[in-house]
């Protein structure tokens, strides 16, 4: 109705062309497309960032040879890889650096259904908003509402990875070789937390690639669902 009447109040200082002109260029709105089927959307595009960003973290060198997730040491830690590397330990400093990243990768592996189960399982609330946000925005929003969970489920997944690759001997050993060096104050840093906090960091960042993908990409919408509805944010 408003439209009609816009019309008709352009219309007494336009010609037909001008007018035409002036009724292309209104709002059109999305009708028939509500935030239930955006919500879909956005589950849809997340779970597209897990089956295809995630899934190459839990390869070999997943997190240690992708830069934009590669694990690094603690700040702590900085001092010990700087000392065994003066001594002459320059190598079993190396190995301590990629065994913490692998123990990312073994465990991002045995994690991924939860995060896909976290994906199924949120509501957007606000579908709409996020959907018109920023080019990360529905997987900053996944991780609002999900990392405190997540975490608490993924730190005994990341424990028992330590043990699996033997990162748990190899740090062992590498802090008793530097707290017994001379001139040394002793260290004992929580690996376990530290590494369970930066993959939880790499599934985001990398749920957040494909996700801009998505938005910037027409070819990267593969299904009908992902071109109807980010269609709406172009």
């Amino acid at each position: 109705m408003k439209r009609l009447l816009l019309c008709f109040l352009v219309f007494q200082f336009f010609g037909c062309a001008e007018l035409q002109q002036v009724v292309n260029q209104l709002p059109q709105g999305t009708p028939g497309i509500g935030n239930a089927e955006i919500a879909q959307g956005l589950r849809e595009a997340l779970n597209f960032g897990i089956e295809k960003q995630v899934n190459k973290l839990t390869a070999k060198d997943g997190f240690f040879k992708n830069d934009l997730v590669k694990i690094l040491l603690p700040d702590e830690l900085k001092k010990v890889d700087k000392t065994l590397r003066d001594v002459g330990l320059g190598k079993l400093a190396d190995e301590g650096l990629r065994i913490l990243n692998r123990a990312a990768e073994d465990a991002v592996k045995e994690a991924t259904p939860i995060f896909v189960d976290a994906v199924s399982g949120i509501t957007f609330s606000d579908a709409r908003q996020i959907l018109l946000g920023n080019d990360n925005a529905a997987t900053h929003y996944l991780e609002g509402s999900t990392r405190n969970k997540l975490n608490n489920k993924f730190t005994p997944i990341i424990q028992n990875s330590f043990s699996k690759v033997g990162a748990d001997q190899i740090w062992r050993n590498i802090i008793t070789k530097y707290n017994n060096l001379p001139l040394t104050t002793d260290v004992n840093p929580d690996l376990t937390n530290y590494t369970t906090q930066k993959a939880l960091d790499g599934v985001f960042t990398m749920i957040a690639v494909e996700e801009k993908e998505i938005r910037t990409k027409i070819s990267s919408r593969t299904t009908d669902l992902l071109k109807k509805i980010f269609a709406l944010q172009d």
